[in-house]
């Protein structure tokens, strides 16, 4: 008789893995040891600070008549709000540029940018 697995994410009620943080906590070796509570403790923190800004997002993009979330509205979400611009000021997000007008061809479509 073997018993279902029950992974701790799903004990916590969580969606980040509780045991991949837990691991790198212990890789890391940022401490000399790592108590059975940190590794839940920070997986629910960054399953929340992902859905705050992801639901930031959602509305920029929304706001913007785009139905994809792109690079461009996470920064805007992470600088529209005092708490996430005060965490993750510093941070550079890749291809977060604003989005450019590019010339179009008389057909509707995109210019190639070179001859």
């Amino acid at each position: 008789k073997a018993k279902a697995k029950i992974t701790r994410s799903s004990r916590a009620g969580l969606l980040f893995s509780v045991s991949r943080i837990d691991r790198l906590l212990r890789k890391g070796q940022f401490a000399d040891r790592v108590g059975a509570g940190a590794p839940v403790y920070m997986a629910a923190v960054l399953q929340y600070l992902t859905h705050e800004i992801v639901d930031i997002a959602g509305e920029v993009a929304t706001r913007s008549k785009k139905c994809r979330i792109s690079p461009w509205h996470l920064q805007l979400a992470i600088h529209s709000d005092s708490e996430l611009k005060k965490l993750l000021g510093g941070v550079t997000i890749s291809q977060a540029s604003p989005p450019q007008l590019q010339p179009q061809d008389s057909k509707g479509g995109l210019n190639p940018p070179f001859p």
